[in-house]
């Protein structure tokens, strides 16, 4: 490059200048504030008169071959290595991320998040620098796949794996409900069982979505890429105090009130404001109960009494029937040895029939006080669902047990409190016999009227309502012991 002879010294002309100081500008180092005019040789130089002569070209110039040049400005992947890279473009279905490789690599939309169905507008933004993993360095149409959701997988899992050494806690968003649970963002899909969302089952999860929570890491299996966590193992944990505090005050035989939280087979949970304690069923009712969800439902406030606390498996032990009155008790109370009771046949068995004289109550009568004659079988006597008089002969409110006899109940006698009014009797409360049929008829209408529960089938209403006379000439049998009734 040669300038015009005498251009440096045109008045105004400040080409050369420029160009003098560009190039010795450009050679200095940055620390250097002072003029100079030297230049640097990378970039030619100038002779006193302003001429310039470029610098010289040499083969190896670069240090490298061409080819060798280009290819270190890409860097090198291989199938499963991490990279980091730009968003250059966001599709619907695809991601493209610039990682310095001689083409930029796709990410599909299913490849961007663990979670469904997302728009990839949600996951990343247009210049945001993301971590992906390689899938395969060039697919069928030469492209490089790229995974941002298996980079995530990577990183979490060797962070989840030292959690779980460590006994801790993961936090994470609920993404999604999935049949028996929920599945929690935790860096990865970690599953949290329905029964292990809260110390009690929830039957409703929709609520949790969205939600964060704490969980522990109950079981984890890379593998088959299978994360399982406990929330309640979480609650029981940091609730442990407050539940040692909750079973030192709670006392056996102490009266509690509480909310059904679930109904099961073998008896129903009460939740009784700290922790839930267990109503077996078999002190759910005096009554005999073939199911618990014929005496409470969920969400029943109940009044519970506390049979006993079990420190070391905490586990409370509780009674509904206690709080309630017992029917035995009170049938104790009201009737007497040899008092006529009118009942129903309810089951036959060889050694004779029981009979329903009360709510819940049932008494045994022996096949030798059916009848003043020789009796082979129950069946000749009386059938399921008869209603007839017995007396009772024997009362055990300790072991819950009442042994009756027809029999005897035909010979008459002091009838019950409960009939007294609606029946003629004498000056020591027994039933008078005889009498008009029209006005013992009437009485039972009465009664019935106020009993409706307990009324017979009308066909056998006349019948039923006195006590039978037996035959007295009939040979009687000898007396034989009462076979006491099974406990209610």
């Amino acid at each position: 490059m040669t300038f015009p002879e005498g251009a440096g010294n045109v008045p105004g002309s400040g080409i050369r200048r420029a160009l003098q100081c560009f190039l010795s500008e450009s050679s200095r180092p940055l620390s250097d504030t002072t003029t100079t005019s030297s230049t640097d040789s990378s970039w030619g130089t100038f002779d006193e008169e302003g001429n310039y002569t470029p610098r010289q070209i040499v083969s190896d110039d670069l240090g490298m071959s061409f080819s060798e040049a280009i290819e270190g400005t890409m860097v090198s992947v291989e199938d499963g290595q991490l990279v980091n890279g730009i968003v250059v473009k966001i599709d619907k279905d695809e991601v493209l991320l610039d990682i310095g490789y001689k083409s930029e690599g796709v990410i599909p939309s299913r490849e961007l998040s663990i979670r469904n169905d997302v728009d990839p507008h949600e996951i990343v933004t247009l210049g945001e620098s993301i971590e992906a993993l390689v899938l395969t360095k060039e697919d069928k149409e030469g492209r490089l796949v790229l995974s941002k959701k298996r980079a995530q997988y990577e990183r979490a899992w060797g962070t989840i794996e030292k959690i779980k050494e460590a006994e801790g806690t993961v936090e994470g968003p609920v993404i999604e409900v999935v049949k028996g649970g929920l599945i929690v963002d935790i860096g990865l899909r970690g599953f949290l069982p329905a029964s292990l969302v809260e110390l009690r089952r929830v039957r409703d999860l929709v609520p949790y979505v969205g939600k964060i929570v704490q969980a522990k890491i109950i079981e984890l299996d890379k593998n088959r890429n299978n994360v399982v966590l406990s929330r309640r193992a979480f609650l029981e944990e940091t609730q442990k105090e407050s539940r040692d505090s909750f079973l030192t005050n709670l006392k056996p035989g102490e009266i509690r009130e509480g909310v059904v939280s679930s109904v099961v087979s073998f008896g129903a949970f009460v939740d009784l404001g700290g922790m839930d304690g267990l109503i077996h069923v078999s002190e759910l009712s005096w009554k005999h109960v073939d199911h618990p969800g014929a005496v409470v439902t969920v969400g029943d406030k109940v009044t519970v009494q506390v049979l006993d606390v079990d420190f070391d498996r905490e586990r409370i032990s509780l009674s509904l029937k206690a709080t309630q009155q017992d029917p035995w008790q009170e049938f104790a109370g009201s009737h007497e040895v040899g008092q006529l009771v009118y009942g129903r046949v309810t089951k036959l068995v060889p050694f004779g029939g029981f009979v329903q004289v009360g709510e819940g109550i049932e008494g045994l009568v022996h096949i030798s006080e059916m009848s003043t004659h020789h009796v082979d079988s129950p069946e000749q006597v009386v059938t399921p669902g008869e209603e007839l008089w017995v007396k009772i002969i024997d009362l055990d409110l300790a072991r819950r047990r009442i042994s009756l006899s027809i029999k005897q109940a035909a010979e008459g006698g002091e009838l019950a409190e409960e009939y007294r009014s609606h029946f003629e009797i004498d000056e020591h409360g027994n039933w008078a016999a005889g009498g008009d049929d029209a006005e013992r008829e009437a009485a039972w209408a009465e009664y019935y009227e106020e009993n409706p529960g307990e009324a017979p089938p009308a066909a056998d209403g006349a019948e039923a309502a006195a006590p039978a006379v037996a035959d007295a000439d009939v040979e009687a049998v000898a007396d034989a012991e009462v076979v006491e009734a099974p406990e209610a």
